[in-house]
């Protein structure tokens, strides 16, 4: 699914730096958005005293300076065999780095190489950069180090992240070639999604709305533990009596909140809608937008309100590959959440502190459950069985009619008598 970009900058900086360079003159609005966003005041926010670039400053020393070199021969020259996943941003390809001092043993890692046409995409590796370098996070992305060359033949740019194995989200929901995640899985990639979106709102000393949360921005590592990849969107939060940020308005169709679109106001409720549009995925196993399926069910939110949670019919929504192995009560409390994330106005939903929680909850009614309760077959659906008549009954009826049949049968004389009572023994048999 594609990123749209709105995006204009009269002020682009043509000069060429140095890597070190490239971060260290870097100016704030390349983190929060440049001079075409602005703030709102309102009285519901905190002060933050210092910038993420501030942040950035004290813990750039943790990231490590990568040569092209080193990157080329991790990947043995960005060989097509070893690439792993391609994006508006570029290419990411699988390599092994060895110890910056060259003791020890090597790590396998996922190096992301920006194309080299674009300011927008250098913003972006800009960014990540910057966000990832200051985070610190379970349900984060890890960034070893980063790679910026300018040279005769252009800029280079790339990025190395910890390896995640288990590829991401939406391979595993969307894809048949990958294993099925159970429900109780499920459950659990949401919570540390969830928990992940928690940190960047409610626990930074700045804010950071993440602005592109969706099934293939969250990675799953070898034991299926979910961290958050591609902070290139994201930007920081309003500060001080200031209730959101108006920015250009980029993301990816499907998954970015309406009122985010109609009037490029960003909050962090922007990033609960988008959760509970993934919600929706984990519960159906099918995608935001699905061209390929009948008109009306095109779009996933308009489709699932044909099934509402308290109806008899919201069975029918459940990812069939989940094979019915679920709690029902479960899924439809999941459903009642992704709802509140996905209010029109923006101040009625949850924060994610609150989604967290409500996920726990409904985790620990998922173990509670040890037998599945999915039967959600409708009335309208239910076969029409007609009840046989018991034989004990339709035994006695039979033997009266016989009784009075016979008394009848007095008047009728000879082989007329004989035959009428085989005939009448027929009909009632």
């Amino acid at each position: 699914m594609k990123c749209f970009f709105y995006f204009k900058d009269r002020n682009r900086n043509r000069e060429r730096k140095s890597a070190p360079v490239v971060l260290q003159d870097l100016s704030k609005s390349d983190i929060s958005g440049g001079g075409a966003e602005r703030v709102t005041k309102s009285s519901c926010s905190t002060s933050s005293p210092r910038s993420f670039s501030d942040l950035y400053e004290g813990k750039a020393q943790n990231l490590r300076v990568f040569t092209f070199s080193e990157l080329k021969q991790a990947t043995n020259n960005f060989n097509r065999l070893l690439k792993i996943g391609e994006g508006g941003f570029g290419c990411v390809y699988k390599g092994t780095i060895k110890p910056a001092d060259g003791k020890g043993e090597s790590t396998v890692v996922a190096i992301k190489k920006l194309n080299r046409d674009g300011y927008q995409g250098h913003k972006q590796w800009v960014a990540e950069v910057q966000f990832l370098g200051v985070v610190d996070h379970p349900n984060l992305v890890k960034l070893f180090g980063y790679c910026a060359v300018d040279g005769e033949r252009g800029i280079q740019r790339l990025l190395v992240y910890e390896f995640m194995s288990n590829r991401s989200l939406e391979d595993h929901l969307f894809n048949t070639a990958f294993p099925v995640l159970s429900w109780k899985r499920r459950l659990q990639i949401a919570l540390g999604a969830a928990e992940g979106l928690t940190y960047l709102h409610e626990e930074l000393e700045v804010q950071v709305i993440y602005r592109d949360f969706k099934s293939s921005n969250v990675l799953l590592d070898d034991d299926f533990m979910p961290k958050l990849s591609d902070f290139g969107l994201a930007r920081e939060g309003p500060t001080g009596m200031h209730t959101h940020v108006s920015t250009a308005v980029v993301g990816t169709w499907g998954y970015a909140a309406p009122d985010y679109i109609e009037t490029g106001h960003l909050t962090a409720k922007s990033d609960v809608w988008s959760f509970g549009v993934v919600l929706y995925e984990i519960l159906t196993g099918r995608r935001s937008l699905e061209r390929n399926r009948p008109k009306s069910e095109h779009k996933l939110l308009e489709w699932v309100k044909r099934y509402p949670a308290d109806s008899r019919k919201f069975g029918m929504i459940m990812d069939p590959r989940l094979e019915n192995q679920y709690s029902l009560n479960a899924a439809r409390k999941i459903a009642k959440l992704a709802d509140i994330c996905l209010l029109k106005s923006a101040k009625d939903r949850p924060k994610m502190s609150q989604v967290v929680e409500t996920l726990k909850q409904n985790i620990q009614i998922s173990g509670e459950n040890s037998s599945t309760d999915t039967s959600f077959q409708s009335v309208e659906d239910e076969p029409v069985v007609e009840e046989k008549p018991k034989q004990t009954g339709a035994s006695e009826s039979a033997k009266r009619r016989m009784a009075h049949l016979a008394k009848l049968s007095e008047h009728v004389g000879g082989i007329s008598r004989r035959r009428f009572m085989i005939m009448q023994k027929a009909k009632v048999i």
